[in-house]
C-alpha cells in the first residue's frame, strides 16, 4: 500500500529557454514544486522524522517541534499528518501568510515571533529557535532543530542521484542557495561522488553576505541567509559563493512567470540569477542545474506577486 509520501521525490527537469542571455551555457531546472507541499523540504522533512523514529528518538504519541519560515513547517506538517503525531511550529510575520495557512491546514500548531518591519534578521531566526527550544523542554518531545540535524542532508542524497541521472551525468556545474546548507551539501556529496570536477556554487542574499565574511543584514529572501554560519555548512564540497540582492531574486522569479511559464519562489529567482552567471562564465556547451526550490503559490500575497491595481 502506498502513501501520500511515496509521491515524494523524483520531479521533473526542464530548460530554461527565455530568460538565458546569448552566449550562456545550458540551464536545467529541477521543479521540486511536484513534490506533495509543494517544496523540496518534503525531502528532508521524511528523512528527519524517519531516522528519528528508526533509532527511537522520536515514539508513537511524542509531539514534534521545531521553528521553520514556513516551507519546513508545511513539509513537517504533511509527514507528521500522515503519520500521527501532533506538531508544533514556531514561526513569523516575516515569512508568507500562504506558508502560515498551508502548515496550520495541515494541523500544525503556530507560535508567531515578531519580526522587524518583516524582514529576515538574525535576531529572528535567534529567537525563533530559542522559543523551539523552550517548547523542546517539554516531556515526550522531539525537538527537529533542522540546523543542527544532519539527518536532514541524506534526505538530498537522492536528489543529487536524480539530477545525475536525468542530465546522464553531463552536468557542468550545480547552483543552489544556502539557509540550513543540507540541500547543497547532500546534492554535491552525491554529484562529486560521481565526477569530483562538477561545480557546487552556493548562493546567498547579497544583504548578509555572512557565507563570504560578510556581516549580516536584513533581507526578504525567504528561506535562505540566516545570518550566520549554518552548522551543517562544509566548505570542502563548495567551489563558489555567490550573492544576490533581494530586488534581483524578485525580478527573476517574476520573469520566471511570464517568461518561462515557471512559478516559482523568491529563492528560486536568486538560484537562477546565480545560475546564469555561472553558465556565463563556463560559456556555450556548458550544463549548470540549479533548482524551482517551491511553488510561486507560497508567495502570491507577497510582493513578489502582488499584482498593482490600475488607477
Amino acid at each position: 500500500m502506498t502513501s501520500i509520501l511515496h509521491a515524494i521525490g523524483n520531479t521533473s527537469m526542464v530548460q530554461l529557454r527565455r530568460v538565458v542571455p546569448p552566449g550562456c551555457g545550458s540551464i536545467f531546472v529541477k521543479l521540486e514544486w511536484e513534490n506533495p507541499t509543494g517544496s523540496m523540504k518534503d525531502r528532508m522533512a521524511l528523512a528527519v522524522i524517519s531516522r528519528a523514529e528508526e533509532d527511537g528518538r522520536l515514539r508513537p504519541g511524542n509531539t514534534v517541534v521545531e521553528y521553520t519560515g514556513g516551507s519546513t513547517g508545511a513539509s513537517l506538517a504533511l509527514v507528521c499528518a500522515a503519520k500521527g503525531y501532533r506538531l508544533r511550529i514556531v514561526t513569523s510575520d516575516a515569512f508568507s501568510q500562504e506558508k502560515r495557512d498551508h502548515m496550520a491546514a495541515l494541523g500544525a500548531e503556530l507560535t508567531l515571533v515578531p519580526s522587524q518591519a518583516g524582514l529576515t534578521t538574525r535576531a529572528l531566526i535567534a529567537d525563533m529557535i530559542e522559543a523551539a527550544r523552550r517548547m523542546s523542554q517539554e516531556p515526550h518531545t522531539y525537538w527537529i532543530d533542522q540546523l543542527n540535524n544532519r539527518d536532514s542532508i541524506a534526505g538530498y542524497h537522492p536528489l543529487g542521484e536524480e539530477i545525475w541521472n536525468q542530465t546522464g551525468g553531463e552536468i557542468d556545474a550545480f547552483v543552489h542557495s544556502v539557509g540550513a546548507a543540507a540541500s547543497s551539501r547532500g546534492v554535491a556529496a552525491v554529484l562529486k561522488r560521481h565526477r569530483p570536477g562538477i561545480r557546487n556554487v552556493v548562493v546567498e542574499p547579497a544583504e548578509s553576505p555572512v557565507l563570504q565574511g560578510g556581516p549580516a543584514g536584513a533581507h526578504r529572501i525567504e528561506g535562505i541567509g540566516i545570518g550566520r554560519m549554518p552548522p551543517l555548512w562544509e566548505p570542502a564540497l563548495v567551489d563558489d559563493i555567490l550573492s544576490v540582492s533581494t530586488d534581483d531574486a524578485e525580478a527573476m522569479a517574476r520573469r520566471l512567470a511570464r517568461e518561462e511559464a515557471l512559478f516559482a519562489g523568491t529563492s528560486s529567482g536568486a538560484n537562477v540569477v546565480a545560475a546564469i552567471r555561472v553558465a556565463t562564465r563556463l560559456g556555450p556547451g556548458a550544463k549548470v542545474v540549479t533548482l524551482m526550490v517551491d511553488s510561486g503559490l507560497k508567495y502570491v500575497s507577497t510582493a513578489v506577486f502582488k499584482v498593482k491595481q490600475a488607477g
